[in-house]
């Protein structure tokens, strides 16, 4: 017998049918002979709705207050459910983040989860209850309700079955799995059985959106088996695991992109680490992150900083860079959103070092030429002309042969 926790996000649980069928499988994993504890997200659209009630309100309210009410959606999907369950013959029980014992610190709409408490939990489970709680929340040592930010639900999950010292964390979404790239761009994509936390953690930060980023660092930490299937039609999905597959005999295991990039060049500026110093703590006094960086036009005592943000800080860190323009002592700052990352992921990369020319090599082929470069020890990164990144997908797709196992 496993102890297996299994999260369902919001398109799973998004109808009454949806919740109908998503009680046919706890039900079919209990029956199985496994321990079954739930995680669940609002229902498909609600968290959404609950926003936009609030900005009809105050467009930016407050913080606190809007954790308060985001949580709410979690009550009724994790009522319902049970709700469905006990109706199926077997016991159930919701309960929200302050009844189970889910602490975190006080960072209202991105709060990090400090500890779980599992007595209760254990109870539940010594006595053969399904327990069934409420996703994306938490509570502060001063009693506050909390949110963990978008996708939170992934991290409840994984914190808790590590919590539970769970034999499995399972995260049902609406994809059957990790694809070696996005398949509505290359309909080539090949599901894989399996992939390491690190090539999972990598792609997670690269664009590819299954999973939540901080869920894949907790796993990984744990080292917690996670699996990505379908709820819609389950079936094996993707393992997530920390050993490596020795059938695996692919270099890249996979293809992400981000368009959300913007690139800022600040042109002719002193020389020297000081002004890149400044440059970046200036950045992190508004909390802007820095995702790639490089020198250009390097000339006897001038140089050009080209670097690129999320595009939800765009207008923010051109306006911090220009009202400080000559404190740096630039001569001129530009910028485009017209731009794109697209990298390639694998921990063949470590040992295969030749394959950043059959990465360059692709680009080449179809005239992409790179304007920025990132390489780490399982990734290379580039930064392109957002035009071109579905043909850069496909064909660095094509070019390291991810369409088969082989």
């Amino acid at each position: 017998m496993a102890l297996i926790v299994q999260k369902f996000g919001g398109t799973s649980v998004g109808s009454i049918d949806r919740i109908e069928a998503v009680a046919d499988l706890v039900v079919k994993t209990r029956q199985a002979g496994h321990q079954v504890v739930v995680v669940l997200s609002a229902m498909s659209g609600e968290t959404n709705r609950l926003v936009e009630l609030a900005k009809q309100i105050d467009a930016q309210p407050s913080p606190r207050e809007l954790d308060v009410l985001l949580t709410t959606g979690e009550q009724v999907s994790i009522a319902l459910l049970a709700m469905a369950i006990i109706k199926r013959g077997h016991s159930a029980i919701s309960m929200l983040a302050e009844q189970v014992g889910i602490y975190t610190d006080n960072m209202f709409g991105r709060a990090r989860i400090t500890h779980i408490k599992t007595a209760r939990l254990r109870q539940e489970l010594e006595q053969h209850h399904i327990s069934i709680i409420a996703g994306f929340q938490g509570r502060d040592q001063e009693g506050n309700i909390t949110t963990l930010g978008r996708g939170g639900t992934d991290t409840s999950a994984v914190e808790i079955a590590a919590a539970l010292g769970a034999d499995e964390c399972q995260i049902y979404t609406d994809v059957d799995g990790v694809y070696t790239c996005d398949p509505r761009i290359e309909p080539k994509a090949r599901r894989m059985t399996q992939i390491t936390f690190e090539e999972m953690l990598e792609l997670a930060s690269l664009g590819a959106k299954v999973l939540q980023i901080r869920s894949v660092e907790a796993a990984g930490r744990y080292k917690l088996p996670l699996r990505v299937l379908s709820s819609f039609k389950p079936d094996a999905g993707t393992l997530i695991n920390y050993e490596d597959n020795p059938m695996n005999n692919k270099v890249v295991s996979g293809i992400a992109h981000q368009k959300d990039e913007c690139l800022l060049i600040i042109r002719q500026v002193p020389d020297g680490p000081a002004t890149l110093a400044a440059i970046l703590s200036l950045f992190g006094e508004y909390a802007i992150e820095v995702d790639m960086i490089s020198q250009m036009n390097q000339q006897t005592d001038k140089i050009d900083y080209a670097l690129t943000v999320h595009s939800n800080d765009h207008l923010q860190a051109l306006d911090v860079l220009r009202t400080h323009q000559q404190t740096f002592g630039a001569v001129e700052i530009v910028s485009n959103s017209a731009v794109a990352k697209i990298s390639a992921v694998g921990v063949g990369l470590k040992s295969h070092s030749a394959n950043v020319g059959t990465f360059f090599s692709a680009l080449a082929a179809e005239n992409i030429s790179p304007l920025l470069v990132a390489t780490s020890e399982i990734k290379i990164s580039v930064l392109i002309d957002e035009r071109y990144l579905e043909l850069a997908v496909r064909a660095l797709h094509d070019a390291f042969k991810l369409e088969s196992d082989e």
